[in-house]
């Protein structure tokens, strides 16, 4: 376990940050402003507070977005990518900075905060490439003298709702793509993850400003529950992406609909590991400690559930174990940290709960378990687990953000996919073996239905490349990288007549 780092040693980095990145906020707002608290996973304490937007506040914000995308949608896209290439310059030269920043407030060690800004610069460096790839098709006619195609055209004012746990990656995955297409961006942070939130946007109105471009093609609320569903229910945003809880998305996707609006959703993920017989252990085992207990298992990627086959079962919990032990646990600005805290109270209260009844559904805890006190009552660091599960019970259906890890078992191939595929959620996947064909089944039609299917490496972690995103009560939404452009468009189909007559589709004759 590392050292504890002092609260007032945060309070002074984080404002050092802030100034570093060009943020000018007053961090002490009296209650009387309905305040969002900044704090840290870190210790607990309070970095700050920050005035709440209004609903006032938010339609003054969709107003501004609206009038701006009328210039900003006929801005050749190349050109638009040159302000993504600006942003991702600042953030290459920032990076250190935002990505301590994130460690701070989101409790994420110093690599993986590092890596979530890496995301951004990645995702700028697709989104330049992609201002000169927004392809259309010809499409041939059956109607001779004649030419039909496909055009995408900007859709309009885009807000995005991003979760705490990765409180600048996602918003970028939205934001430069949409920004690209010719959209505008409203963002509306996790009430976890303000300050984050306030760097990026301070790092982007700086590339604003060296692209010469208007600021307010992307802004920043930062508010409650109050905000964010104002940007829900208001017609004049033509795409809510939103990234959280099923719980969340059940919430918002009928109320965007009821006004005809389009809804990008990203939610819960419940991901398991298939372990054959032919797994190499070394490496599997590698893959499901990363995946099952990195962030504290905070990822909607994260491993849930192993399913191993009956043969190896006891070898590999062993395994996971022994590689449990060694983790370390504690401060997450701390470089030789592995597992930093869990975000707040509530997240620990899950956790605990969980492991309870996973306990009288019949479980054997085999790893882990127990609360780590390192700086307080008021900072929640747990011991990733491990709990060998005697059947699929309600609690390993269920997902709970935490690094909490199911061991099941299976004997045949079909069974091992059909425990996989029996949860609500599809998010992520992944098999490990060394036999073809047990990997190509894996990967068809009768094997994974989640959106993410991997072969010998974990469920956790995606590279901008390609489309992120899941199938059922993971919300069905695809961001980041390949056509995943196409959400924040609106297509339109065009048919010229160069000829001197008016032929009509399907041989119909009129008059």
């Amino acid at each position: 376990m590392s050292s504890p780092v002092t609260h007032d040693e945060l309070s002074v980095r984080t404002r050092s940050i802030l100034d570093r990145l060009g943020v000018s906020v007053d961090l002490d707002v009296s209650q009387s402003q309905l305040p969002i608290v900044a704090r840290s996973p870190i210790t607990g304490g309070n970095l700050g507070s920050l005035a709440a937007a209004t609903v006032a506040d938010v339609d003054a914000v969709i107003a501004d977005a609206k009038s701006v995308f009328a210039g900003w949608s006929t801005v050749p896209a190349p050109v638009r990518g040159g302000l993504i290439r600006e942003l991702g310059e600042l953030l290459r030269e920032y990076k250190d900075d935002l990505g301590a920043l994130v460690s701070i407030e989101a409790g994420k060690i110093v690599s993986e905060g590092l890596g979530e800004v890496q995301e951004m610069i990645d995702i700028c460096d697709f989104g330049v490439g992609l201002s000169r790839q927004l392809y259309g098709n010809t499409i041939a006619t059956e109607r001779p003298g004649h030419r039909m195609m496909e055009q995408w055209h900007p859709l309009g004012v885009v807000g995005v709702i991003t979760a705490f746990n990765f409180p600048v990656a996602v918003w970028s995955w939205n934001a430069v793509l949409a920004l690209v297409a010719g959209d505008t961006v409203i963002w509306k942070p996790s009430e976890k993850t303000p300050l984050t939130a306030l760097g990026v946007q301070a790092l982007f109105e700086r590339a604003a400003a060296k692209a010469g471009v208007d600021p307010k093609v992307a802004q920043l609320v930062i508010g409650d529950r109050v905000a964010g569903e104002a940007l829900v229910d208001d017609s004049r945003v033509a795409l809510l992406s939103a990234t959280g809880s099923t719980r969340m998305g059940r919430a918002v996707a009928p109320r965007v609909a009821e006004r005809f609006g389009r809804v990008l959703l990203e939610l819960g993920g419940n991901n398991a590991a298939i372990v054959t017989p032919s797994a190499d252990l070394d490496l599997t085992t590698r893959g499901i400690v990363f995946s099952a207990a990195g962030t504290a298992g905070q990822r909607c990627t994260s491993l849930r559930r192993v399913i191993a086959h009956s043969s190896i079962a006891e070898e590999l919990v062993e395994r996971i174990t022994r590689a449990y032990e060694s983790l370390s646990i504690g401060s997450p600005l701390d470089s030789d940290t592995l597992v930093g805290p869990l975000i707040d109270a509530p997240a620990f209260a899950g956790y605990a709960k969980a492991v309870d009844a996973a306990v009288g559904a019949g479980g054997t805890v085999r790893a882990g378990g127990q609360r780590v006190d390192i700086f307080g009552e008021y900072a929640y660091y747990v011991q990733p687990t491990v709990i060998t599960m005697p059947a699929q019970t309600d609690i390993v259906r269920h997902e709970t953000f935490a690094p909490i890890l199911y061991v099941l078992t299976y004997d045949t191939l079909e069974e091992a996919i059909a425990l996989h595929n029996d949860v609500p959620q599809g998010l992520s996947s992944s098999i490990f073996t060394t036999d073809l064909r047990e990997a190509e089944q894996f990967l068809s039609a009768a094997g994974s239905d989640c959106g993410i299917a991997n072969v010998n490496i974990g469920p956790s972690g995606a590279e901008i490349g390609g489309a992120f995103g899941g199938e059922k009560e993971t919300g069905g939404g695809r961001e980041s990288g390949s056509d995943a452009w196409k959400a924040y468009m609106r297509r339109a189909t065009n048919t010229v007549n160069y000829s001197n007559e008016l032929p009509l589709a399907q041989g119909v004759e009129f008059g």
